[in-house]
C-alpha cells in the first residue's frame, strides 16, 4: 500500500500538475514531467527551480532513511551521448550547460542513472524524437526520460530499458524492474 500525493505542497510548482509522489514506506517514487525551458528560454529558471525543489524534497526523504527513485521526462539530455546532434543543440533548451549542470548536482547527491549504467558508453538509447518526418525511424533523437535510483537500490534493479518500438507518442516508454 502506498500514499500518493500530487506535488510538493508549493503552489508555484503544483499548479501545473507535473509531479506525483508515491510513498511505498521503504522508498519514495517521484514521477515527473519536468518543464521545458521554452524556445525563447524564458522557462529555464522555472525548470531549474522545479528540478531543485524535487531534488531537495527527495533529499529530505533520504536523510530520513528512505530510498528514492526519480523518474520521468526530465526534458534534458545530460551528456552528448544522450542526443544524436549535440553540437547543433548546445544553445537549445534541453541541452543548455545550466540544465546539464543540474543533472551533475543530481549525481553529486549519489543518484544513479540506471540506464546509463546498464548501457555504459552506448549511444542511441533515445526516448524522444521530434515530429519531423523520418527522425524516429533513423533514431535521430534525445534521451530525456530517465530512472535515477538512490545508491542503496542499485543492487535491487533487475532491469532498466526503453521501448522505442512502442508507438503512439513522440516518447518511448521507459521501464524499471525493481526487486522490493
Amino acid at each position: 500500500m502506498s500514499l500518493v500525493t500530487g506535488g510538493l505542497d508549493d503552489p508555484s510548482f503544483d499548479g501545473e500538475g507535473r509531479l506525483i509522489i508515491a510513498d511505498y514506506r521503504t522508498f519514495v517514487l517521484y514521477t515527473a514531467y519536468y518543464p521545458n525551458g521554452g524556445d525563447d528560454l524564458s522557462r529555464v529558471p522555472f525548470k531549474l527551480a522545479f528540478s531543485e525543489a524535487v531534488l531537495q524534497h527527495a533529499g529530505a526523504e533520504r536523510r530520513a532513511g528512505r530510498s528514492g527513485v526519480l523518474c520521468g521526462d526530465f526534458n534534458t539530455a545530460h551528456r552528448e551521448i544522450d542526443l544524436a546532434n549535440p553540437r547543433s543543440n548546445q544553445k537549445n533548451t534541453g541541452f543548455l550547460p545550466v540544465e546539464r549542470a543540474w543533472f551533475d548536482r543530481l549525481l553529486d547527491h549519489r543518484y544513479v542513472d540506471v540506464c546509463r549504467v546498464r548501457h555504459r558508453g552506448v549511444a542511441g538509447h533515445y526516448t524522444w524524437w521530434s515530429a519531423r518526418f523520418g527522425v524516429r525511424e533513423r533514431n535521430v533523437g534525445w534521451r530525456i526520460d530517465y530512472f535515477f535510483v538512490s545508491p542503496d537500490l542499485v543492487s535491487r534493479v533487475v532491469d532498466a530499458r526503453h521501448h522505442p518500438e512502442v508507438m503512439g507518442s513522440d516518447h518511448s516508454p521507459i521501464e524499471l524492474v525493481l526487486e522490493i
